[in-house]
């Protein structure tokens, strides 16, 4: 496997191609499901938004294209990142993002941390057995090893994000401050007048 040598100049084109397009699918799929990065699981993605994000990552395919491997781990992990996000991207779009995180917060607040923690493991115990498989059957050919490293990463990403976003979603809303009733104006007692008698 020489996925760690440079790419040719010729290869450097297909490498580059292969992560702008990889990682324009996990951009377009995320700006389809969250616009305003309300939804978006990843702090520091959402913490950049969209101008940096897409300063960062144009660097990125840029760099990583020179070196075969790790463009097609990334390239991997953002197809099937974009892969999960158009799955609910309907969802999310149709019932707004406000909309949706509110449904599942509704739907957190009943499930137990266990059930759902189990759930999420066996989703990406499953997926990453499939990378596993890759890997080691690829007798280190380039493309299957790093296509199985990706899904391994892939696989890594979904438990954390979305364990990270369970937890945000979990925690109660902000109380709204409590507002004191405003009386009004003060009675105006100055032609009130004592009756002594």
């Amino acid at each position: 496997m020489s996925g760690m040598e440079t790419a040719s100049w010729a290869e450097y084109g297909v490498y580059a191609a292969l992560l702008v397009f990889a990682r324009g699918m996990d951009f377009l799929s995320t700006w389809i499901a969250s616009p305003r990065l309300e939804l978006e699981a990843n702090p520091i993605a959402r913490r950049m938004g969209w101008k940096w994000g897409a300063a960062v990552n144009a660097v990125l395919c840029l760099v990583a294209a020179f070196w075969p491997l790790p463009a097609i781990i990334i390239a991997t992990t953002s197809l099937l990142v974009a892969s999960r996000n158009l799955q609910s991207a309907w969802l999310m779009r149709t019932l707004g993002e406000a909309g949706y995180r509110c449904q599942m917060r509704a739907h957190l607040m009943q499930v137990s941390a266990g059930l759902f923690l189990s759930c999420l493991l066996g989703q990406a115990a499953l997926v990453a057995a499939v990378g596993a498989g890759l890997v080691w059957f690829s007798g280190w050919l380039l493309v299957p090893f790093a296509v199985g490293v990706g899904m391994i990463a892939y696989a890594l990403a979904v438990t954390i994000y979305t364990w990270l976003a369970f937890w945000r979603l979990r925690r109660p809303a902000p109380a709204a401050p409590a507002r004191i009733a405003d009386p009004g104006p003060a009675p105006d007692l100055s032609h009130e007048h004592t009756d002594a008698r």
